[in-house]
């Protein structure tokens, strides 16, 4: 059946129903960070994520910034408002969620951060200068990774050199050999211009990668975010993935 991973679910409840209903039943799910911030559903979708089947979770920036480990304002003016509402929304038992959460996990041959395995929490990998640089940092097979929003496959060579990027179809598989860094794109805050959620199912008897992409209804977490009074650019994003 495969693994479920999932990252940046950004307290989109719809979004991530929907993800689980096009997965299917699985062996177990491995969540990369931000279960929280921008969107309208921080505490359902915590506790959603809580009774996944075998369940690994790392710490994302958004999920540090809810718990003032991270100072807020190293985020742009929007996000930092949907940081205030998230802490004023959060439950007890969603921060101590949050509060148990480790920045870096290794299961068997594939190492769990949420932004680069150089700084786990908020470090980009938008290039491959920065991937290749990466590699240096972990000494699994593999290293899943989340924060960019953007689905995307950094495969090393064989002369350790460069780091060369793919761009995965939805709907696709593909045989991984090491070394490579895998990102599944974002449940609740696609940014590749497609609104679909995004996931993928990673067979580690097989080392597959299958990439996936399900569409959920956009206007009833619009909704929600507006009568909440989040900010309304990424109420507007949503739509577009943007």
């Amino acid at each position: 059946m495969g693994i479920l991973i999932i990252s940046d679910i950004h307290s989109n409840l719809t979004a991530l129903e929907a993800v689980l209903a096009d997965a299917g039943q699985v062996d177990a799910v491995w969540c990369l960070g931000d279960l929280v911030g921008y969107g309208p559903d921080p505490n359902e979708c915590i506790t959603l994520v809580c009774v996944l089947p075998n369940l690994v979770c790392i710490i994302g920036n958004h999920d540090a910034a809810a718990l003032n480990q991270i100072d807020s304002g190293t985020f742009n003016p929007e996000a930092r408002d949907a940081i205030r509402w998230t802490q004023n929304t959060l439950s007890d038992g969603s921060l101590a969620f949050l509060k148990s959460l480790p920045e870096r996990l290794e299961m068997e041959d594939v190492t769990l951060v949420h932004g680069s395995p150089r700084h786990p929490v908020w470090e980009y990998l938008l290039d491959t200068k920065n991937a290749t640089q990466s590699f240096a940092h972990f000494e699994t097979s593999y290293c899943f990774v989340g924060h960019t929003h953007l689905p995307s496959i950094y495969l090393l060579g064989k002369d350790n050199h460069s780091a060369r990027l793919m761009i995965p179809e939805a709907s696709s598989h593909m045989a991984l050999t090491p070394r490579a860094i895998l990102n599944p794109g974002s449940v609740g805050q696609p940014r590749d211009r497609d609104a679909r959620a995004a996931y993928a199912i990673y067979s580690p008897e097989e080392h597959v990668w299958e990439y996936r992409r399900v569409s959920y209804q956009v206007k009833e977490v619009q909704g929600r975010m507006e009568a909440a009074g989040l900010p309304d650019r990424h109420i507007q994003r949503l739509a577009a993935g943007w």
